[in-house]
């Protein structure tokens, strides 16, 4: 297991090297001013100023530099750990919301029939038997001219009690021109129309966009004027008198007379025997918590066939969900090792960089407590331990301390068995999934446990940067004045030596007779 640790020992290390190196910078910036002042060398300016700015700036530039280290794998921990706690507060929102539990399944003997289920749904079994599909009435005009003026005037429609009022114009009575001018106005009721050509000519298409028998489709003219067939568009649609009935149109102009090519009609069942209609293919109000969805398939042979619809509870979303938060919060613990104190099967015994960091304790303690504690159900108290989920007490060779365990079969019996205790312990008010909600988004929160710590060494890594700013300057400064005077101290020492040097060839040394001895005695 890898472990987010303290750089403290490292910069440490890194301090002792740094000193180390800088003492033998000064004896080599010693030894260097002995050569020069000996007259065996010139001072080397270079490499005794860096050794000199060094020795001045070397410590304070160590430990600032380990502080930063330092503040930078905290940093990196905190956005493990922040990463950690993140994943937990989405993983476990279907637990806390109640979407993953109380959910069931339904299902169809048969063909054509399909159907969905909500948490106010009820197992159980049911005989559906449908003897009609609803559809929407589709209308076909008289045959025209592809290019022929109609007319002008105001054509009226009305689908299912709304309505709208279409101008034709000189530059739209063309039936192509009627259908672009009914499709794109602005207030369109719930209708759509197309030309449809044939060997005859071009019709105009309606058709009601909603299925039922009151969606039908009517349509008036008014403010006729050089009427060449656009009055011949009205149409007055009645929809059936029964259910069974389908509905009847009645055309303006008997000579052009539109035609019923799908009527406006219900859908029809019965649940149990007890029959029932719909406008829509989709039947929400036909059973408590379950939607319908009906095709022409569903009616069967012979019509109105019954099969078995099956509502059963669905175990898989709630046994996905618990798995998940259970994996999701492992993770935490493990990363809890990998920031804090290792405390894994095969622990390291360097301390993670939070090991002393309180907000780690704090968010510890407070998700363990939520982890151990149970629910109020009814006169008695459910638990994890109900659901044959345990806390792991020591570590194990492949989990550390504090973490979950599943046992599938008992978790599998608990959805299966005590749904309702399921979806007590992780109810959406005082259920585990919704106190870990209220804890995680209260650490993470732009002013909480997690945002706080960062706020601290980022406010650190700021002075340290500051500083380090500062010391740059000072480190230039010193360069610079240091290389003047030593500068000075190489050209004065070289002045020096070829003095003594003049000195010595006129007067000799302590081996030889200089210039001026050789000439007296001459």
């Amino acid at each position: 297991m890898s472990t987010i640790s303290s750089a403290s020992s490292t910069a440490a290390a890194s301090a002792a090297a740094t000193i180390a190196a800088t003492q033998a910078a000064e004896a080599s910036a010693a030894q260097s001013i002995i050569s020069g002042s000996t007259g065996n060398s010139s001072l080397d300016v270079s490499s005794l100023v860096t050794s000199l700015v060094n020795a001045k700036v070397a410590g304070q530039t160590a430990t600032l530099s380990a502080q930063q280290t330092n503040d930078n794998t905290q940093l990196s921990a905190i956005g493990a750990l922040q990463a950690a706690l993140s994943a937990l507060q989405a993983g476990i929102a279907s637990l806390s919301n109640g979407s993953a539990l109380g959910q069931f399944t339904a299902t169809g003997s048969g063909t054509g029939l399909t159907a969905t289920a909500d948490t106010t749904a009820s197992a159980g079994t049911y005989s559906v038997a449908v003897t009609q599909i609803a559809s929407a009435q589709t209308l076909s005009s008289a045959a025209f001219g592809s290019t022929t003026a109609l007319g002008t005037g105001t054509m009226n429609i009305s689908v299912g009690g709304h309505s709208m009022s279409v101008p034709i114009t000189s530059s739209n009575n063309t039936v192509s021109g009627i259908a672009s001018a009914i499709n794109s106005a602005a207030n369109n009721p719930g209708v759509t129309a197309t030309v449809v050509t044939g060997t005859d000519g071009a019709h105009l298409v309606l058709r009601s966009t909603a299925t039922g028998a009151s969606n039908t489709v009517n349509v008036s003219i008014s403010n006729l004027a050089g009427d060449a067939g656009l009055s011949s568009l009205g149409v007055t649609s009645t929809a059936g008198a029964t259910s069974t009935a389908a509905s009847t149109i009645t055309s303006a102009s008997s000579t052009s007379a539109w035609t019923q090519t799908a009527s406006a009609q219900d859908a029809m069942f019965t649940v149990d025997g007890t029959a029932g209609t719909s406008a829509s293919n989709t039947v929400t109000s036909a059973i408590q918590g379950i939607t319908l969805n009906l095709t022409a398939a569903a009616i069967g042979t012979p019509a109105g066939t019954a099969q078995t619809l099956t509502v059963a509870q669905n175990t898989t979303s709630g046994s996905t969900a618990i798995n998940n938060f259970v994996t999701l919060y492992n993770t935490l613990v493990t990363t809890y090792g990998q920031v804090g104190n290792d405390n894994s099967a095969a622990a390291s015994t360097q301390s993670g960089a939070l090991a002393s960091n309180p907000m780690l304790t704090t968010i510890q303690n407070t998700l363990a407590s939520i982890v151990d504690s149970g629910v109020q159900n009814g006169t008695s108290t459910i638990s994890l331990g109900a659901l044959g989920i345990t806390l792991q007490g020591q570590a194990s060779a492949t989990q550390p301390a504090g973490s979950l365990v599943i046992d599938p079969t008992k978790l599998a019996a608990a959805l299966q068995n005590n749904p309702s205790g399921v979806a007590a312990l992780f109810n959406s008010t005082t259920g585990l999934a919704a106190k870990m909600t209220t804890s995680l988004n209260s650490f993470l929160s732009s002013t909480g446990l997690v945002a706080n710590s960062q706020s601290a060494v980022n406010t650190d890594l700021a002075s340290i940067t500051k500083q380090q700013t500062t010391l740059t300057a000072y480190t230039a400064q010193l360069t610079s004045q240091y290389q003047a005077q030593f500068t000075a101290l190489n050209t004065l020492m070289a002045t020096m030596n070829n003095n003594s040097q003049y000195l010595t060839q006129l007067f000799g040394g302590a081996n030889s007779a200089g210039a001026l001895a050789s000439a007296n005695n001459s």
